[in-house]
């Protein structure tokens, strides 16, 4: 036991010998190369004066050659003919400026005001096809419904879901699972 013990460190010390070193790699930090970056974020978004959004972040790196702002610790809050429609949290989000799409990743949850919850790893929300979809596992909930699936998309009012591995369970109208019309 004690050879193999001399043998190992000894090993690993002339690892630590080469000459070339540790490499940093050579991709720079999303933080490294932002235009902007922004504490305590907060802003609303307008459409023909309406405003669409709230957004609110911890802090956001604006890129504005891309169009893009990354933010972290996030929560959007959506509005439909001014009033609220629902909220999103996320660990973080990518808000595309030029279309208005947000890919959210981390613990990603979405409530609307009449208690229907969506929760995932990952969300795209598509501002130009009025869609929504996952490449990961989620589940939604509702007062007469509870559906889960291994990825989906589907509109925004997620009545029409197209789903993966579905399982579900209805109270009454609800769901309707593709392979079984």
């Amino acid at each position: 036991m004690r050879a193999l013990l001399v043998v190992v460190v000894a090993g690993v010390g002339a690892g630590a010998c080469a000459t070339d070193g540790i490499r940093p790699n050579a991709a720079t930090a999303p933080a490294d190369s932002a235009d902007q970056v922004m504490l305590k974020m907060s802003t609303d978004l307008f459409n023909e004066g309406a405003r669409q959004n709230h957004v609110v972040a911890e802090t956001a790196y604006v890129y504005q050659a891309a169009q893009k702002m990354d933010l972290r610790l996030l929560q959007v809050t959506f509005f439909e003919d001014g009033k609220q429609s629902s909220v999103l949290t996320a660990t973080r989000g990518i808000y595309t400026m030029t279309n208005g799409s947000l890919d959210a990743t981390g613990n990603v949850k979405v409530v609307s005001t009449d208690g229907r919850t969506l929760a995932t790893q990952h969300l795209i929300y598509d501002k130009v096809a009025l869609q929504i979809s996952s490449d990961s596992a989620f589940t939604y909930q509702s007062r007469t419904e509870r559906m889960t699936g291994s990825r989906f998309h589907s509109d925004l009012e997620f009545k029409y879901v197209v789903t993966d591995q579905p399982k579900g369970i209805q109270r009454s109208g609800g769901v309707i699972l593709e392979d079984k019309r």
